[in-house]
């Protein structure tokens, strides 16, 4: 038996186990009076296999055949860990030893490669996160809550094995990587990792003799955890106490978030709710705080040396061979921004932030008489109006004309987000924060430089002392603590707290004051003043000011695709109803009961889109109104009540439309507070609803069948109401012939037919400027909003003049700002731009381009279930089972978090909310559809 404890200097190079899996079963048999199948699963310096019973089965356990390198005290340590932990914290799942038929499976084997130690530990159900998937956020979390609690069992175990080296010991790091990097045959390698573990032990330097110690299972990643198998579940189980050492305690959190940093789109800040979680667990000290990220850059070091060495030991071990990729990744990642930064961001995170550096304090170094204009390029900026941003050389641009207009020096400030040439499809956070002050002169100009932490550059030129610059070009000032080469041009926002304590503001240099920076508090302001019910999206959702086309901008330079939105319907920020507001502000806005023209021919314009018969216009605010007006002009031309509408529907927030709405997603009790003038016929939903594929066309005859029961009761309809493409339901066609059918049954009893167009008319269909076109039918009454007003409160009730004669009955109608001059005037606008832009022919190409893509996506990942709707109103619906067709709510909900992270705003409808609802503006373009299949398919294939 081997009592000396492991010295990986001593041993240096550890080849893995290489016991026969025949020979494994035969000792198992032999030893243990077990007859199993061994299945053979990778690792790096043991060798372990899964059990099963002869035959297959459920698997008994893991045999884990320790490297001979390691003494029997140091395999009791592991599993004396093991069970402390699992003794302190039940609810997690931790292995234990099995026991066979002669007792507890382990012990020593004389083997064909010499006396092995062996043991079967339980098997643990679940899934590792293993790969280099996405790791959503609470999932980075739930790893730091796991370190924590593991470091907090293990606080106060002692172990006389504990002192054992090995070079996963941080304490170590330094000696490994020099060891090791002498065998390394890369000089590339080398040289980057040797720069990065210069820059990591000067700053762990200072602190490293004070860090506490003790007793960890140092090797909390994403290998070495499990989730249940399931929807959003997190991870419950911690495996492996093969590297159980006494080490830095701060070692355990290091180690953990070093396994984010290889994950699909992970950055050093994507592991800050890991590290969170783990100091609110167990509290990191100053001292831990600063060496923390310098020893997750020596982890990602000795990783990388210590794959590439394993893998020339031993080139067949496919574990170590497939992780050299994830390991480099790891390390570039870590060593992608200053330790300074990453410590600083760290600090901000934990509520315990560092002083940010100052600003300049100095004089301005401009000569006198000059007074600079600011360059205002922020998102709010009239400079960014009508996507002048969208110029790569906005910045510059934008500098020439003021220098054009007069100004004898402009100055764009330093620290503050720009969105004058921010670029507009980007599935990572832009950097869009300066980190120096510019300067452009109107002619040569001589600066005074003071020197010190002042640097001044010139296109790459760097100026050492006074000097004349250039006329019309970037001067770049930049203020840090660090040395210039190593800043940025442009940093992302969301590290800006990082880059403070490294970066002052140097605009005050050139003679401006420094902007001060205003509270984050607008979120939290919003829900103490606005009702809890009028939600917004997302719980933590960016701050949009600014929108152009189909796009939506936020404060910080971020650009959002706006894959949602068919209030926009023309696009955001269009030019000519800016224009048209402006100058219909300037002359009049009343009332609608005041005489003036546009009234009159904006309801002209909307009547003749319509068939001859629909010739009566009723103007209104919103959908809801439309939709409410609609019915109640059914009832005073029928003089009856009872209303029958297609259930799983949304018409709106009213009394009445609110009463005709059954969708559950936006009503959890819709059907049971429904009161009684309202009758329901089923959801006509060829997809998921009753009567699916061929089987659809029952559901005309089984309304109808309902509709004339309701009359032989005495409630016969005075209208049926429903959207004329099942919108709710993520633009579901009706099945050929429904309304044809219903509406047929509805007048023969003498009820009408109102048509829901609010979400789906205007062009959106692509093929159909109304979607009762769609089905060959003409409505009594048609009700529209959303659309036609590109944003502005519009909506509109288009009926027959005898039915419109009829609401006399309730009394007269007035809305008073529903047809004013204003909304008159923007309605005829937004109908200008959809013939003129021709965005019904856009929606029915680029639309039709899009469902193709989406098409595609459904023959490779099994998750979409179905792609609905036409044109630009599409409904990707995802499913966990293409027969059973359980909806994916979970999974939808998480796509949709990940797809903003993408910077694709999208949002779930449907009464399970499993369907993408695809509605962007009408001018959406075919690059943006295809970047929004591209960062689709990317989450469906990296996870969310």
């Amino acid at each position: 038996m081997n009592d000396t404890l492991f010295d990986y200097f001593a041993h240096g190079e550890l080849p893995t186990p290489t016991l026969p899996t025949a020979e494994a079963v035969a000792l198992l048999r032999d030893v243990h009076g077990l007859d199993v199948e061994l299945q053979s699963l990778g690792s790096q310096q043991d060798q372990n296999f899964l059990v099963r019973p002869v035959g297959g089965g459920e698997p008994l356990g893991v045999l884990k055949i320790s490297n001979p390198v390691f003494s029997e005290t140091e395999i009791e340590m592991q599993d004396a860990a093991a069970a402390a932990v699992a003794k302190v914290e039940p609810g997690l799942r931790i292995p234990e030893i099995v026991a066979g038929p002669r007792g507890p499976l382990t012990g020593w084997w004389e083997t064909s490669q010499g006396r092995l130690h062996a043991r079967v530990i339980s098997f643990v159900r679940g899934a590792t996160l293993t790969g280099s998937g996405y790791l959503a956020p609470r999932v980075v979390e739930r790893l730091g809550e796991l370190a924590a609690a593991v470091s907090v069992a293990l606080a106060g175990e002692t172990h006389p094995a504990s002192g054992r080296v090995l070079q996963w010991d941080l304490r170590h790091a330094e000696r490994v990587i020099t060891e090791i990097a002498e065998t390394e045959p890369d000089a590339g390698v080398r040289e980057y990792c040797a720069a990065a573990t210069a820059a990591a032990l000067a700053a762990l330097a200072p602190v490293a003799d004070g860090l506490p110690r003790q007793l960890g299972h140092f090797d909390v990643t994403d290998d070495n955890v499990l989730r249940p198998h399931g929807v959003s579940t997190l991870p419950d189980a911690v495996i492996d106490f093969g590297d159980v050492i006494e080490s830095w305690a701060v070692g355990e959190i290091a180690v953990t978030v070093s396994s984010v940093l290889h994950h699909d789109g992970a950055t050093y800040a994507s592991t800050l709710p890991a590290i969170a979680a783990f100091d609110r667990r167990r509290p990191l000290s100053d001292d831990e705080i600063t060496a923390l990220w310098p020893l997750v850059v020596l982890r990602g070091v000795v990783l990388v040396l210590s794959g590439r060495q394993q893998v020339r030991l031993d080139d067949a071990n496919d574990y170590a061979s497939g992780a050299l990729d994830r390991e480099f990744e790891i390390l570039r990642r870590a060593a992608a921004v200053p330790l300074e930064v990453a410590t600083a961001r760290i600090r901000h995170a934990l509520g315990r932030p560092s002083a940010d550096a100052a600003a300049w304090a100095g004089p301005a170094i401009l000569p006198a008489g000059i007074h600079p204009v600011v360059l205002d390029a922020t998102t709010l900026s009239p400079l960014s109006d009508e996507g002048a941003w969208l110029d790569a050389d906005a910045v510059e641009s934008a500098a020439q004309r003021l220098l054009d207009d007069g100004a004898d020096a402009v100055v764009l400030p330093a620290l503050v987000p720009v969105l004058l040439g921010a670029p507009s499809r980007t599935p990572e956070e832009p950097t869009t924060v300066p980190t120096a002050a510019s300067v452009w002169f109107a002619a040569p100009t001589r600066l005074e430089l003071p020197g010190g932490a002042l640097s001044v550059r010139v296109g790459d030129g760097i100026l050492n002392s006074s000097a004349e610059v250039p006329a019309r070009t970037r001067v770049r000032v930049l203020l840090t603590t660090l040395e210039p080469a190593d800043i940025p041009d442009a940093v992302r926002p969301s590290d800006l707290p990082g880059w403070r304590a490294v970066i002052g503001d140097a605009t005050p240099a050139l003679g401006v004051a420094a902007p001060s920076a205003a509270p984050d508090d607008l979120l939290e302001r919003r829900e103490a003043v606005v009702a809890e019910v009028q939600e917004h999206y997302y719980s933590r959702p960016p701050r949009i000011e600014r929108g152009w086309r189909e796009y939506l901008i936020g404060v910080d330079g971020r650009v959002y695709l706006d894959m949602v939105n068919n209030v926009a319907s023309v696009g955001h920020a269009h030019p000519r109803i800016h224009a048209a507001v402006s100058r219909q502000t300037r002359l009049l806005n009343t009332n609608s009961r005041f005489h003036y023209a546009a009234i009159t021919e904006y309801g002209e314009r909307l009547a003749a889109l319509l068939p001859d018969e629909l010739d009566t216009v009723f103007f209104v605010n919103s959908g809801s109104e439309a939709v409410d007006l609609a019915i109640r002009l059914a009832m005073a031309a029928t003089s009856r009540q009872d209303i029958v509408a297609m259930a799983e529907a949304y018409h709106g927030w009213t009394y009445a439309s609110d009463a005709v709405s059954t969708s559950i997603a936006d009503n959890p009790n819709a059907l049971e507070t429904r009161p009684d003038w309202v009758h329901t016929v089923d959801a006509a939903n060829s997809y998921r609803g009753r009567h699916r594929g061929p089987d659809a066309t029952r559901y005309a005859p089984e309304a109808v069948a309902r509709i004339r029961a309701l009359a032989a009761e005495g409630h016969a309809p005075a209208g049926f109401l429903s959207e004329t493409f099942y919108g709710n339901a993520g633009g579901v066609a009706l099945p050929d012939g429904y309304l044809r059918e219903v509406y047929a049954a509805v007048r023969e009893l003498g009820g009408l037919a109102i048509a829901d167009e609010v979400q789906v008319g205007f062009g959106r269909l692509g093929a159909w400027f109304w979607g009762f076109r769609q089905q060959g039918v003409v409505p009594d009454i048609v009700a529209v909003a959303k659309s036609i007003g590109a944003g502005f409160p519009l909506g509109a009730v288009i009926t027959r003049r005898e039915i419109a004669d009829r609401y006399r009955t309730q009394g007269y109608f007035f809305s008073s700002t529903g047809g004013s001059p204003l909304s008159s005037v923007v309605g005829m606008t937004v109908l200008d731009i959809i013939e003129d832009e021709e965005l019904q022919e856009n929606a029915r190409v680029v639309g039709g381009h899009l469902k193709a893509r989406l098409e595609q996506l459904g023959e490779r990942h099994p998750l979409v279930g179905a792609v609905h709707g036409s044109g630009l109103y599409l409904g990707l619906e995802f499913v966990r089972d293409r027969e059973t067709l359980e909806p994916a709510t979970e999974e939808t909900a998480a796509i949709c978090d990940r797809l903003l992270e993408l910077g694709v705003i999208m949002q779930p409808t449907g009464d399970h909310q499993n369907v993408l609802k695809i509605k962007p503006p009408l001018c959406v373009s075919r690059e943006s559809v295809d970047y929004f299949a591209d960062m689709l398919d990317r989450v469906l294939s990296t996870g969310f």
